[in-house]
């Protein structure tokens, strides 16, 4: 195995990826990529040339280390290894380039799997195989790299593993002229990057792990990418349209339609007759069920006036920079974004029509957008059925987020900051119905195309990512968990039964 070499059984190349710039001065090394800069001190010397023959396509790794000293090559390995994530490295197999591997995050290490001809492999469930940069490639929220898909043998190896195969038998299929020893070093290479599962007969694969079994394959993928520490892209504030699209405005244009303008509660009412936060977070119930008189027209202005009304707006100058328009609500949201958006099916409201509705969050008034009532009941369907049909809803609220105005500015977590944002909007409305006495729940479940068609939506500019139930509050809550029916009281759940009292339920 030669120094540095993570396949022992194939040649390597290494070079620096397309999209870094290396610039070199008197006495450092700059590497650009499209969101940072690295400076690595680096004089003249053997060590530096070394480094300037990864510039401008891969190299043999045994090339680039030529002309080093034992102790210059640990140097350099060191060097690369620090530099990881901008170098590519490729792999010859049988005297040409199979397969790239690009490190996604900054302890990655290449390694390859030695494949028996009697093992069996199969491509793992959390392979995702995309185009990128004009390439097919291999990644997993498992695996700390990416795998090009250089060769059409290559790629068409990857499309024979849905099953577990016999290594022979699949070596003997593939329409390339690979010898099953180079079938068997390549299949080592994707299963040391994490992407080929490799057993034995009568083992098991390595996805069979019980905690593995608890994953599914979009969420590990979400969980890998919204996070650093095993991806790559750029993550976070970068403004990556900056420049190229127009941002999106924080208030959105309100549609048109026959309005409801709703009650505005005064400040001094609402302080009068709140209960303080103690007691709506200790009494705060979900509720499927209604009391006989319904809610009224009055109580659900005032709870959207005090959830998700635009309390001010910043419009900016037009010297100013581009998205710097922001406004706010009473919930936070991340850069004063508040790109989710409000709507209305009402069933059962005392002094409003049955109908799907905007709330228009600046006007505070409900905007009609759909009066079928096939189409009121399909939505009211959908959150019944998420509530085991407990619930037969008097108020759907539907929570939109207009995508665009978070990914503008945010880079890799924008869709896990709209749903950060519709958690902090769900305990808001908790708290508010439970201070103002209403029946609340949160449901898990709605269907983000019926909503938008329903409520006359573009499904990849502005659909549903969660869905709340309102209505009148049924009477007889003691807010107590009863021991008899084996409830196990812990630290302090009587203070629920003074936050009924005090919320005037018992």
């Amino acid at each position: 195995m030669r120094p540095g070499n993570p396949w022992p059984e194939a040649e390597y190349l290494v070079g620096f990826r397309d999209e870094v710039r290396v610039e070199f001065d008197a006495t450092s090394v700059s590497l650009r990529t499209p969101v940072r800069t690295f400076a690595v001190r680096l004089g003249e010397g053997r060590l530096r040339a070394a480094l300037a023959s990864l510039v401008g396509g891969l190299v043999p790794m045994d090339e680039a280390l030529r002309d080093l000293v034992p102790a210059e090559r640990v140097q350099f390995q060191r060097l690369l290894s620090r530099l990881n994530r901008l170098l590519v490295y490729g792999v010859p197999i049988g005297g040409r380039e199979l397969v790239r591997i690009e490190h996604t995050a900054p302890d990655a290490e290449a390694t390859a799997v030695r494949v028996g001809p009697d093992d069996l492999v199969r491509l793992s469930r959390f392979a995702l195989c995309r185009s990128r940069s004009g390439a097919l490639v291999l990644e997993s929220p498992l695996a700390k790299v990416r795998v090009v898909l250089v060769e059409s043998v290559a790629r068409e190896l990857v499309t024979s593993l849905a099953e577990a195969r016999g290594v022979d038998e699949l070596a003997a299929s593939l329409a390339g002229d690979l010898k099953a020893a180079e079938v068997r070093t390549l299949l080592g290479v994707l299963a040391g990057a994490g992407f080929v599962e490799v057993r034995a007969a009568g083992e098991k694969f390595a996805a069979e792990d019980t905690v593995l079994q608890q994953w599914d394959f979009h969420d590990l993928l979400f969980h890998s990418r919204v996070r650093g520490g095993r991806f790559d892209e750029p993550l976070g504030g970068v403004f990556p349209h900056k420049g190229r699209i127009d941002p999106r405005p924080a208030v959105k244009p309100v549609p048109e339609g026959p309005s409801v303008e709703l009650y505005r509660p005064s400040l001094e009412d609402v302080v009068r007759e709140d209960p303080g936060l103690t007691a709506a977070l200790e009494g705060r119930r979900s509720f499927r069920g209604y009391g006989e008189r319904p809610l009224t027209a009055e109580q659900l202005g005032e709870f959207l006036y005090r959830v998700g009304r635009v309390r001010t707006r910043y419009v900016p100058e037009p010297e100013d920079e581009p998205g710097s328009e922001i406004v706010s609500r009473p919930y936070p949201t991340g850069g004063s974004a508040f790109e989710l958006e409000l709507y209305l099916t009402i069933r059962r409201c005392a002094g409003v029509e049955p109908g799907s509705y905007y709330y228009d969050p600046v006007g505070h008034r409900l905007v009609l957008v759909n009066d079928d009532p096939g189409d009121r009941r399909a939505m009211l369907d959908v959150a019944a059925v998420s509530t085991s049909r407990e619930a037969d809803p008097e108020v759907l609220i539907t929570m939109t987020s207009r995508f665009q105005r978070l990914s503008w500015k945010y880079s890799g977590m924008a869709y896990a900051t709209t749903l950060r944002h519709t958690g902090v909007l769900y305990q808001t409305m908790y708290l508010v119905a439970t201070a103002m006495g209403l029946a609340p729940c949160g449901i898990g479940i709605g269907d983000a195309d019926m909503s938008a068609r329903v409520l006359g939506l573009d499904y990849l500019e502005e659909s549903s990512v969660g869905d709340f139930l309102l209505g009148s509050r049924p009477p007889g809550d003691p807010g107590i968990w009863d021991r008899e029916q084996g409830w196990e009281w812990v630290n302090d759940p009587e203070w629920a039964a003074w936050a009924g009292r005090t919320l005037g339920r018992t």
